[in-house]
């Protein structure tokens, strides 16, 4: 996979914000990717040194329509640690 394949979008969140001060980044990634192939695309997209990827599997949530009922999708959340001096400026705004 390219890397745009692999890193879907970053999660701005209250909570990931917070992480901003330990110089970690939230990402939606592919569910398929290894955390090498997370590492890998970060380094290129946003020319970077990455030192940690984490990776959990989120499940979908149960959602109502009237009668019907049905879930979200699953997907997969990297939380990214990047190197003392590295930082991503797309964060830097929010």
């Amino acid at each position: 996979m390219i890397p745009q394949q692999i890193v879907i979008r970053p999660i701005i969140t209250e909570k990931n914000t917070g992480l901003l001060e330990m110089n970690k980044y939230c990402f939606e990634v592919d569910r398929h990717a290894t955390k090498a192939q997370i590492k890998y695309a970060i380094e290129k997209i946003f020319s970077v040194t990455v030192t940690a990827v984490h990776t959990i599997n989120v499940r979908g949530k149960l959602r109502r329509r009237g009668r019907a009922f049905g879930y979200t999708a699953d997907w997969k959340k990297a939380i990214v640690t990047l190197d003392a001096g590295s930082r991503i400026e797309l964060f830097e705004g929010a």
